[in-house]
């Protein structure tokens, strides 16, 4: 079995890194006649941006720089290309790139061969972003490995992770012998004394003072007792404070009288080293100030030493130190702490007695026990069936999530729909304005016709108010409006226009009662004068949809059918102009909104039946396609500088409304091809909004029914702006008519269920 790890490994000092060193061993303990350097090919993590920052072992065969999210997915090529049977991944938000890590999606998202993830961290109160990301990261995983009873309980009942998913393998301990003759025992603060002992790497949240606070107690009444802290600093603390806290934990002792009782030994020691200042102390404290620890490694190896622990009760020392195996006291309270310890050290039975019950429990943590446990899961993750986004093809009901226009209602008021939102919360602040409106009528008109729903029926005439409101007395519609009901601008810009006369357009073709259709009519012609004026391309391709979506209603209308010609020549010949050593596109960059031209086009030549505009149009199609298919998934061309010929696409910010071109772009090719390969490549735009996308995350939030508003370099925009959440819903839409449209041969008989429809 060779197997690949995914960590941080050493020499980096990280007790991420040892729990990864410590389990490679203790696998490959289990294979005494195979080679560790044929089953082992550990993945490392670099906290910086120098892939030689660690002078790493043989067994290290592919570093990723932590913040560079290129070498994800480079190191999942690595590892499928490898020959390794199985993958496991030691997951701590802190260790991984993006927001909480979001970068080790990416990765998971590319591998070919089975996953384990063992999940260091398990968050009773997690973020937004943690508790997707470790739900994905579920996703991918065949088993989900956690240390505690209390992390199981967690991840069904917060995270919605199913329990037979989820394995419990405590953290090992060294399979070592104490030693017979201790030399730790001839070092100062034990030498003839009785000693307190914590280690691991020194902040904040360990508690140290609490131990401090009680010294003075304590020594009153055994003042042969020294504490001794084992350990460096924590080097994200070092960075951001220096040795602010030790120096402040020594001036507190200062200050209590018993500075010469507190000893800090600064320094990362090897595990036979460890076990002897284990086995030196008389009472182990772990003093930690709040009980979310799910796992605690210091803890494992102090019961696996067989040393008397004293504890705060944080989850795992809980679960570790049940059955007398240690003794706990409350968060802070010195005075408890104080009079355990006096108490243990009154009676050296009562020490005895919990290093007798820690000892023996400790046998079966001892790290070849562990290694062969997770032997037999690796051995059937191997044979479950892997889970893979990738394999994305026509779409089907059940994949989908309820339709649901509630975060749409709650940005909604008399007035219209308002623009922005923080978080899932509308932002009266910014107002409303004619583009949100407009699509909000189409999306209405859509919910509609597909589910007969009442509350579209009521939210129409909201949005078709604003649009009158905004139009002024020439036709041309301003934009911006505050929430007080200020005009905020005098004319709006031309893709709002165009945006409106696309809405108008389909009411007309599809308004649910005459009087809907004949007001959108009285809109619609108002404005036709400012059609000839149109200078911009995405103004004058939403304008040309909304007329080929008259033209449907009204075919025999002449003048519309000229202003439809004219528009389309005007996009067609500037295709033309730019259309030229492999740029196949409109202009000589590529910017926002970018499926609206070809999609236009598509409109116009289902009218017209004109081959060179649908030619143009499938031709422009495919170049958008081999600039926004990267990755095996849908990446929009980034609003971070845009894309000019002959640079780099850029990645981010991705933008739902990118998104949205592309699913109405796929579905206008399959309405005029039948080709069912565009219903695929629809659906693969459309899984986008729920993670098939560069960092992996999805943008649907099911708690809201909002859509965040972006994805940016390494984090979602958490906003649920009215722009992102009406894409996501017309992209939702459109997938269900397109799977209305499908003939039955392309649909799997087992999944031929009506949508679902939620309030």
């Amino acid at each position: 079995m060779k197997i690949a790890y995914i960590s941080t490994y050493l020499p980096r000092q990280c007790g991420i890194a040892t729990f990864n060193h410590n389990l490679i061993q203790a696998i490959n303990s289990n294979f005494p006649h195979q080679k560790a350097a044929e089953s082992t090919c550990v993945i490392a993590i670099n906290e910086s941006s120098d892939k030689k920052q660690y002078d790493y072992p043989p067994e290290v065969k592919f570093v990723i720089r932590q913040e560079r999210q290129r070498d994800y997915t480079a190191a999942a090529e690595y590892i499928n290309k490898s020959g390794t049977d199985a993958c496991i991944v030691e997951h701590e938000f802190g260790i991984f790139g993006g927001e909480s890590g979001i970068y080790i999606l990416s990765l998971l998202a590319g591998l070919e061969i089975p996953v384990i993830t063992v999940l260091h961290t398990v968050l009773r109160e997690p973020s937004y972003v943690q508790k997707l990301i470790t739900r994905e990261i579920s996703k991918y995983s065949a088993y989900i490995v956690v240390m505690s009873k209390r992390a199981v309980q967690f991840l069904t009942s917060i995270y919605g992770i199913p329990e037979d998913k989820i394995k419990i393998i405590e953290h090992g301990v060294p399979d070592m012998a104490l030693p017979a003759k201790n030399p730790v025992t001839a070092l100062e603060p034990f030498k003839d004394k009785r000693t307190l002992f914590t280690f691991g790497l020194l902040s904040r949240n360990k508690g140290i003072e609490t131990v401090i606070k009680a010294l003075p107690i304590i020594i009153d009444k055994h003042p042969d007792v020294n504490y001794v802290i084992l350990g460096n600093t924590h080097p994200g603390v070092l960075k951001s404070s220096g040795e602010e806290y030790r120096e402040s934990l020594q001036q507190l002792a200062e200050k209590l009288g018993v500075r010469n009782h507190l000893h800090f030994i600064n320094k990362f020691v090897a595990e036979e080293e460890l076990i002897q200042f284990l086995a030196a102390c008389h009472i182990y404290v772990t003093p930690y100030l709040n009980e979310a620890q799910i796992t605690s490694g210091t803890l494992s190896y102090a019961i696996g030493a067989g040393a008397a622990v004293v504890s705060t009760p944080y989850w795992h020392a809980q679960e570790l130190l049940d059955d007398n195996r240690g003794r706990l006291f409350n968060f802070k309270d010195f005075n408890a702490l104080a009079g355990i310890i006096t108490e243990l050290l009154d009676n050296e039975t009562k020490i005895n007695r919990l290093r007798s019950n820690a000892l023996h429990y400790g046998k079966h943590l001892k790290w070849p026990n562990i290694g062969r446990d997770y032997i037999n899961l690796l051995t059937q993750a191997i044979s479950k069936p892997i889970y893979r986004k990738t394999k994305i093809g026509l779409p089907e009901n059940d994949e989908l999530p309820a339709f649901s226009l509630l975060h749409i209602r709650r940005m909604t008021d008399y007035t219209g729909l308002m623009q922005h939102a923080k978080y899932g919360i509308p932002n009266f602040k910014e107002g409303y304005c004619l583009d949100d409106n407009a699509r909000a009528l189409i999306l209405m008109l859509m919910a509609n016709q597909q589910f007969q729903s009442k509350e579209s029926i009521e939210l129409i005439p909201v949005y078709l108010s604003y649009i009158h409101y905004m139009q002024r007395e020439d036709g041309y519609f301003r934009n911006f409006l505050s929430f007080n009901r200020n005009y905020l601008d005098e004319k709006g810009s031309e893709d709002s226009f165009g945006r409106t006369i696309w809405a108008l357009g389909f009411l007309i073709n599809s308004a649910p009662n005459n009087s809907y259709r004949e007001f959108g009519q009285e809109l619609f012609k108002h404005s036709i004068p400012h059609f000839k004026d149109l200078k911009y391309l995405r103004g004058a391709a939403n304008t040309l949809i909304g007329i080929s979506l008259y033209l449907k209603a009204h075919p025999s209308d002449e003048r519309m059918m000229s202003e439809l010609d004219r528009l389309t020549s005007y996009i067609v010949s500037a295709y033309k102009k730019d259309n030229k050593n492999n740029w196949q596109w409109f202009e000589d960059v590529m910017t926002y909104d970018n499926a609206i031209l070809p999609l236009a086009l598509m409109h116009s030549a289902e009218i017209t039946a004109n081959e060179e505009v649908k030619n143009t149009a499938f031709e422009s199609m495919a170049f958008l396609e081999k600039v926004t298919f990267q990755d095996n998934c849908f990446s929009p061309v980034g609003n971070d500088g845009w894309l000019h010929k002959g640079k780099p696409v850029p990645v981010f910010d991705q933008q739902a409304i990118e998104t949205m071109g592309m699913v109405l772009l796929y579905y206008q090719a399959y309405h005029l091809t039948q080709n069912p390969e565009m219903l695929r490549k629809m659906n693969l735009c459309f899984m986008w909004f729920h993670g098939y996308n560069k960092l992996r995350v999805p943008l649907y939030d099911p708690e809201t029914r909002g859509c965040c508003d972006g994805l940016q370099k390494g984090k979602l925009n958490r906003n649920q702006g009215a722009e992102s959440t009406l894409a996501y819903l017309i992209s939702h839409l459109t997938v269900l008519k397109a799977l209305d449209e499908m003939p039955t041969e392309y649909k799997s008989p087992e999944k031929r269920h009506k949508p679902v429809y939620s309030k």
